[in-house]
């Protein structure tokens, strides 16, 4: 589904060359933004009112400045960006495509569209999408990724190398790749230069050298992690990472859980294939069972739960 509103398809005859027949409220309200990898239909999540408001106002901000400059890479990347915080995913993609169609060696809109095909579960697209944007950024600078949703001491923690080879692992791990997954984790850590990467990229990766029977190099990949680290924001991530070190308990972890959707399906995701990897496939499968009851299904750990369902359903046939 592509929505679009008067505002877009006014900007340039490239933007209006999106589709318009589902373009009404309607439409957006009985076509499903994706369908999940266990065949379910996934609407566009209900957004809280209060940062309703701000994201709305956000994006009649990325509106104007796209407005003002309708083929500045900048302007379309944060108008898919403010598109998609309001779970306009389908949206958002069709932004990143068309804005591709100006500038098809731009390894940003390739990368933000990549991250997107993974929320709408379109696996080997992201993967395309994401290995076209390290492609293009091989051998060039890093640079800081400015973020739509700050952390409370707005610093950002991620780059364009970082995000690029993150949302790559996931993509391979969600497909079940774990041998691709782990190249693509190894590469972002070398470019995560802060703690809050570090602990992300590093959960992520432990897991996939842990599924790949590599156990030395995973327990090498916790050896860094203390209870006093930086972290700003993957306060999950650390958490787990001290779960899987044997320096938090499940009941511990569990006991931090805030009503956050992604902190949830976070944790819930991690302890599950924590029980996974040590044999307790029973206590893994209900955990990832709860997991997928969240109201929100964008998080990483919600479709990371339903590709381990997925696989599992389909052991079973």
């Amino acid at each position: 589904m592509v929505r679009l509103s008067g505002w877009l398809l006014c900007g340039t005859l490239l933007f209006s060359a999106i589709p318009t027949a589902v373009s009404s409220p309607q439409a957006r309200q009985t076509q499903p933004e994706a369908t999940s990898l266990l065949g379910r239909p996934l609407y566009s999540p209900e957004v809280p009112a209060d940062p309703r408001a701000r994201l709305k106002e956000n994006l009649v901000r990325a509106r104007g400045e796209f407005d003002r400059d309708p083929n500045d890479p900048e302007a379309i990347i944060w108008l898919g960006r403010r598109t998609a915080y309001l779970g306009r995913y389908q949206e958002a993609i069709a932004i990143y495509s068309q804005g591709l169609q100006r500038h098809p060696r731009n390894a940003k809109l390739y990368r933000h569209r990549g991250h997107r095909y993974l929320t709408v579960r379109q696996l080997d697209k992201a993967v395309a999408d994401l290995d076209k944007a390290a492609r293009l950024t091989a051998g060039r600078p890093d640079e800081v990724e400015p973020d739509g949703a700050p952390n409370p001491k707005n610093i950002p923690r991620s780059t364009t190398q970082t995000n690029i080879w993150y949302h790559l692992g996931l993509a391979y791990y969600l497909k079940g790749d774990f041998t691709k997954a782990a190249r693509a984790f190894s590469t972002c850590l070398g470019f995560s230069r802060n703690h809050d990467m570090s602990v992300a990229t590093r959960n992520w990766l432990y897991l996939t050298l842990r599924r790949r029977g590599r156990e030395d190099e995973a327990r090498r990949i916790l050896m860094p992690i203390s209870r006093d680290m930086d972290i700003i924001e993957n306060f999950a991530y650390h958490a787990l990472l001290l779960l899987y070190k044997g320096e938090k308990s499940p009941e511990a972890l569990l006991g931090s859980r805030d009503d956050d959707p992604v902190t949830r399906a976070t944790l819930l995701y991690g302890l599950g294939t924590w029980y996974l990897i040590n044999g307790q496939r029973e206590k893994a499968q209900a955990i990832y069972k709860e997991t997928v009851e969240g109201q929100q299904w964008a998080p990483f750990g919600y479709l990371a739960a339903e590709a381990e369902l997925a696989r599992d359903a389909t052991r079973q046939r």
